[in-house]
């Protein structure tokens, strides 16, 4: 009998700790760059779970490419600290990461790349399904900010807001094969689904900048809102929303036609972007208000604004729909 309830014990617990993960799947991060600090929401109630201090000025996140860790990227703070992508709560930290502003990982999952804004570099790390390792650091001329990368991972491209280009770097030799004029203060940077354009967010303008990334040419200018800013792929292979600060404003991008062809009302500079699995609910923080904005995609409208910390920049969950 009581080796039963032994067994019993065990395999209540097993499914107690299932319902635990699966009812934190649900988990909102959200970085505060001004605050250094992270607010976690509930994805569903779209109320606060709780809040605290990450490190100096935490701007982008991203996810592992097994999904098992959520990388946040401490720029001023110099680190990067690993959360859990279910429930937010810290694994570990990796010290002296200098100045990690835009972090992103290669397709085939191999290369790390650290963009460091205030020190106009880009730093390389090999990846080996855990541990980076350093290899080279690369300047480049100002402000670089963004990235993007080629299906085949052998190019990575840089968006230089302080000297209005974008250049593209090896990524076997760490070296640069080119560099472009572009608009005013290049922000976001995407490669299009089928490999052929990269989307560039104006920032200082109002347009998303196409370009040829073989021909080494501008091919259009999509109008865009004020203040062209990031980029989130609506999951189906062929839209992605782009938001605009200035404007207060997130479009809809046809990749295929390059076209504007939805726009949506968004208060308080909107910046990042997250959306659900089903793709019917984007997230996206509001940079000037303290906010976040929960946006019904069918509609095109704004159901609810959920107080968070000062300058609310990165925002992730784990139920996403895919970014390509």
């Amino acid at each position: 009998m009581q080796l039963r309830f032994i067994a019993l014990s065990l395999v209540l617990s097993s499914l107690l700790s299932a319902l635990f993960q699966d009812a934190k799947a649900d988990v909102v991060v959200v970085l505060n760059s001004r605050d250094a600090t992270v607010t976690l929401l509930d994805q569903e109630t779209q109320k606060e779970l709780s809040s605290f201090p990450i490190g100096k000025e935490p701007h982008h996140l991203m996810a592992t490419p097994d999904n098992k860790s959520l990388i946040v990227a401490n720029a001023v703070g110099d680190e990067l600290v690993f959360l859990d992508p279910k429930t937010g709560q810290i694994q570990r930290r990796i010290k002296d990461v200098a100045d990690p502003y835009q972090i992103g990982f290669s397709p085939n999952q191999k290369w790390f790349i650290s963009n460091s804004l205030r020190l106009d570099r880009v730093d390389f790390y090999k990846y080996d399904g855990k541990d980076f390792t350093l290899v080279n650091r690369t300047p480049l001329a100002k402000l670089p900010s963004h990235m993007a990368f080629d299906a085949a991972s052998t190019t990575v491209f840089i968006t230089q807001q302080g000297s209005d280009q974008v250049s593209a770097i090896d990524l076997a030799t760490q070296k640069v094969k080119w560099t472009i004029p572009v608009g005013k203060l290049p922000a976001g940077i995407v490669m299009t689904p089928d490999d052929k354009h990269l989307l560039v967010g104006i920032m200082g303008k109002n347009y998303v900048e196409v370009i040829d990334w073989r021909t080494q040419k501008t091919v259009k200018r999509i109008t865009a809102g004020e203040g062209t800013h990031n980029f989130r792929s609506m999951g189906d292979k062929r839209h992605v929303f782009v938001s605009n600060r200035t404007s207060n404003t997130i479009n809809i991008i046809d990749q295929v036609t390059l076209e504007n062809v939805g726009t949506i009302p968004v208060p308080g500079g909107p910046d990042c972007m997250e959306l659900s699995a089903d793709g019917k609910t984007l997230w996206a923080t509001l940079r000037w208000i303290k906010k976040v904005a929960v946006i019904d995609v069918a509609s095109k409208k704004v159901i609810k604004l959920i107080p968070v910390g000062r300058s609310p920049h990165g925002v992730y969950f784990y139920d996403r729909a895919p970014n390509m």
